[in-house]
């Protein structure tokens, strides 16, 4: 449990530890498995931290949408801002650089290792670029919300934008896969994509289309791991299409007659124990373990 806190976004950093936002309460956490979690408060408090990577540098990156920055925080907490507009996705380059998307203008925006910030036109009219992953291709690519594609853009700048086979998908998360491929969740069609390099595009309808997957990543075990926000469900799918679901479970109420609190799980993360741990909103760290499920 996390005392007071909305964890939305989670990372394994280089130093083995887990990184964490609190969204709401303006704060970063890093915990070690098995110990208690170290939290770090942000000033202002209100910037509301969302997603978190580990960078480059071995420091962890996050972005503040609210806040107009993104963010670069060391082992001890020291944070060094950098000023963005609307950023949300963020992840580390091929180039040594920082990637980060700005969902509003659609730009795609850089930090250099020197601290230059240069930023890149989605040539999109309000395709609310989400998150963003390295390929295996030493370009990045990204979703496109509200533009319904999925974008690719080279160290250099030039953008490639792919449009999805089904309307109103509005993808979200996007991880490059054990397969080399990059896989994505569609929010609005419930859904898991599949884009190779060369731009062909495969989808995998899930069981319950209302499911709301939100973030994805490549697990431990050469398979794909998601979050079903609307569902409160982690899912599994191998890189052939079969798919597993498992409930997570729900948080104890915090006040008397309070009822219990459903999950809203956003990121998740291949933990430093082998496990995938997930992001609860509602208040909570989530680990499932590969041969004992949730703990």
């Amino acid at each position: 449990m996390i005392d007071e806190g909305a964890p939305y976004g989670i990372a394994t950093g280089a130093d083995g530890a887990l990184w964490f936002t609190l969204v709401h309460q303006g704060r970063i956490g890093r915990m070690v498995p098995g110990q208690s979690p170290v939290i770090h408060q942000l000033d202002p408090p209100d910037g509301l931290p969302t997603v978190i990577t580990p960078g480059p540098d071995g420091a962890m990156w996050f972005t503040e949408g609210k806040g107009g920055r993104v963010c670069r925080i060391a082992a001890d907490g020291q944070v060094r801002p950098y000023k963005a507009l609307s950023p949300y996705g963020i992840a580390a380059g091929p180039d040594g650089a920082v990637w980060f998307t700005q969902m509003e203008p659609a730009r795609i925006g850089r930090i250099g290792a020197d601290g230059a910030v240069s930023e890149f036109e989605v040539p999109v009219e309000g395709g609310m670029p989400a998150f963003i992953t390295a390929g295996p291709d030493d370009a990045l690519w990204f979703t496109l919300n509200q533009g319904n594609a999925i974008g690719r853009i080279s160290p250099a700048g030039e953008v490639a934008v792919h449009p999805l086979p089904t309307a109103g998908a509005a993808p979200v998360g996007i991880t490059r896969g054990p397969d080399d491929a990059l896989w994505f969740v569609e929010i609005g069609a419930g859904q898991v994509g599949r884009i190779d390099t060369s731009g062909k595009i495969t989808e995998f309808p899930l069981p319950d289309r209302a499911c709301r997957p939100h973030a994805i990543i490549s697990g431990p075990d050469e398979a794909l791991w998601f979050t079903e926000w609307g569902a409160g469900r982690l899912g599994r799918i191998t890189t052939d299409g079969t798919i597993e679901e498992h409930p997570l479970p729900h948080l104890p109420a915090r006040t008397e007659g309070e009822q219990a609190r459903k999950a809203e799980p956003h990121g998740l993360t291949a933990g430093p124990d082998g496990a995938i741990w997930v992001a609860l909103e509602a208040g909570a760290l989530a680990r499932f373990g590969m041969a004992a499920g949730f703990e």
